[in-house]
Formats: structure tokens, C-alpha cells, sequence
């Protein structure tokens, strides 16, 4: 069996280290840019994956799994050579990602309490300023979409004393979560929260849900993050709102085109923070990931073909 490996800016070689004394009698080969994919696809059974184009699937007359090392899998699902294929098999990485999006979601939290850009701007210019500073102590922060990541957030959120709030349509007790709501309290939720913390996934019922009515209830003093999905925002609507400074700020990991054009307007507003989508990005990443695939591994082998961790239904 061959196992064709290539995870982008992910080390391939790295994440075969981990595989190969497990699994002695499978040839994992790797590859570095797709180039060097596609001069491997044709021999492959299961492809272990970042991003590819949809040609490269075009060369892959035996392969029968994807496996990919982030949590979404819209991308590959919507390539017309994945539609053809359907008795593809696709899974994911889902479920990896807690420890580093929320140490991000504090970062820029206590970035925009401390307006660290005007720190950094200051330090350029040589300008020494000093102004009281808030606080995350005692403030409440609500977590749109509490899946594994949410929940992550949350705790941390807790640590500096925060009262935190959960949204999302399926409600469940969790320990460190003082209030839970379907979506359908959003409204309610954001006119009382200091911090805004948009997780969610990228849903029909979920697009653009956070727009100028939701904006408009928000708290002046309130700041809103996107670690999720940027198709969850009306960017449009949360560029208005930034301009006429309604709420205190903003931070954003994702947006609607990646990369952010260099002409896109959100480059200009000093109290907005600018993360280029690596939210879920971590030294230890291939490590993270390996765990998932090594168990799906394992059950591929042993014929449990449909029981796979992050198993994908396709209609």
C-alpha cells in the first residue's frame, strides 16, 4: 500500500517519521509542492493532504481515501474531480486545534484591551505614552460556535475570571460555560458582552450572521474577534462600523478573500488587528495532526472503512 504524503508548509517528512515504525510494511512517500505530488498520485491508495488543486486528482486512478490535516474539507468537496469520484473516501483533522486558537484569541484579546499597535507604533516613532489599561478580569465574553475550540476559549477565558457565554444551536453543559443560548439569543448575548468571539463554522444559516444590525448592538466599549470562518461576517458592515468607531475594535484571522488584497480597506483602520489566517497554526502542528490520521490508519487497515475519526458524509 502507498501512502502519498503532501502537507504544504507542513514538513512531509517529518509527519512520516511518526508513521513509519507503526506501519513498517506501508511505503509513504512524500512531497514537497504539488509538482512532486503529482508525479506520485498514480500510485497512491490514500493521499495525506494540505490544499491541492483539482488536477492532481486527475492522475489518481487508485487512490481511495483523503485525508486532509485541517478541519474544513468545503474546498476539496466543491473540486469537480472530487464530486466525480464518489467513492472517495474523505476525512479530516477536526477536533486538533484548541490549545492554539484560543492562546491566539487571548493574545489578540489583551492586545486590543492594551491597544498594543499603538505600543508598537509608539516604539517606531519614539513616543513614550502611558493610559490606564482594561482589564479581561471580571468582563464577559461570548463564544459564537462551542465545539471543541469554543470550549477551548472558554477555559482559558475563565482563568482571568471572565464570565462567559456560549452560543450555538446545539446546547450541551459544559463546565466552563456560565450561560448557554442557541443563536437565536444573539442579539440578546451582544449587547451585553465586552468581548465578541466568532468560532463558527461556515453554515447557510451561519453567513454573514454577525452584520450592521448585529454591529449595531454591540456594546461602544465591546470588541469583536474572528478566529472561525470570515464568511461569517459582513465585512462591509464591520468596516462601517469601524470607521465610525461604534464599537472599541476589532481583530480578524479570517476573511472572505485569502490572501487580504493590499488594497482592501481594513489595512487602514488602526483599530482593527490583522492576523493572516493562522489561527491554527502551531510548532507542534504534524504532531497534532499525526494523531488523527494514525487512528484512522489503524481502522482503514482493519476494514472499518466507515467508522473513521471525522468521517465525511457526501450527498
Amino acid at each position: 500500500m502507498n501512502v502519498l504524503i503532501f502537507t504544504g508548509e507542513h514538513n512531509p517528512d517529518e509527519f512520516k517519521g511518526y508513521l513509519t515504525q507503526e506501519f513498517p510494511d506501508i511505503y509513504f512517500i512524500t512531497a514537497r509542492n504539488e509538482a512532486d505530488a503529482a508525479k506520485s498520485i498514480d500510485k497512491a491508495e490514500i493521499l495525506v493532504t494540505l490544499r491541492f488543486s483539482d488536477s492532481l486528482l486527475g492522475g489518481a486512478g487508485k487512490l481511495k481515501w483523503i485525508h486532509t490535516i485541517i478541519t474544513g474539507t468545503n474546498y476539496i468537496e466543491e473540486l469537480p474531480s472530487f464530486r466525480a469520484r464518489k467513492d472517495l473516501i474523505l476525512t479530516s483533522t477536526r477536533g486538533i486545534h484548541g490549545p492554539q486558537m484560543s492562546e491566539l484569541a487571548i493574545m489578540l484579546m489583551i492586545a486590543l484591551n492594551r491597544k498594543f499597535p499603538q505600543v508598537v507604533r509608539n516604539q517606531q516613532a519614539r513616543v513614550w505614552q502611558r493610559w490606564p489599561t482594561a482589564l479581561l478580569y471580571e468582563k464577559k465574553a461570548a463564544i459564537l460556535g462551542v465545539g471543541v475550540i469554543g470550549e477551548s476559549i472558554a477555559r482559558k477565558c475563565k482563568a482571568f475570571d471572565m464570565t462567559v457565554i456560549g452560543l450555538d444551536p446545539v446546547q450541551r453543559k459544559v463546565d466552563v460555560i456560565d450561560r448557554f443560548y442557541g443563536l437565536d439569543r444573539l442579539h440578546d448575548v451582544l449587547a451585553e458582552a465586552d468581548y465578541v468571539i466568532d468560532v463558527a463554522p461556515s453554515t447557510p444559516e451561519n453567513r454573514k450572521m454577525m452584520n450592521a444590525a448585529a454591529f449595531a448592538r454591540m456594546k461602544p466599549t465591546a470588541f469583536f474577534l474572528n478566529l472561525g470562518r470570515g464568511e461569517t461576517v459582513d465585512e462591509e458592515a464591520l468596516l462601517q462600523t469601524l470607521k465610525e468607531r461604534r464599537i472599541a475594535g476589532a481583530a480578524l484571522d479570517v476573511f472572505w478573500q485569502e490572501p487580504l488584497p493590499q488594497d482592501h480597506p481594513f489595512w487602514g483602520q488602526d483599530n482593527l488587528i490583522i492576523s493572516p489566517h493562522v489561527g491554527g497554526m502551531a510548532d507542534i502542528y504534524v504532531k497534532q495532526a499525526v494523531g488523527v490520521f494514525q487512528e484512522n490508519l489503524r481502522r482503514y487497515l482493519r476494514g472499518e472503512r466507515r467508522n473513521l475519526v471525522n468521517f465525511i458524509e457526501r450527498s
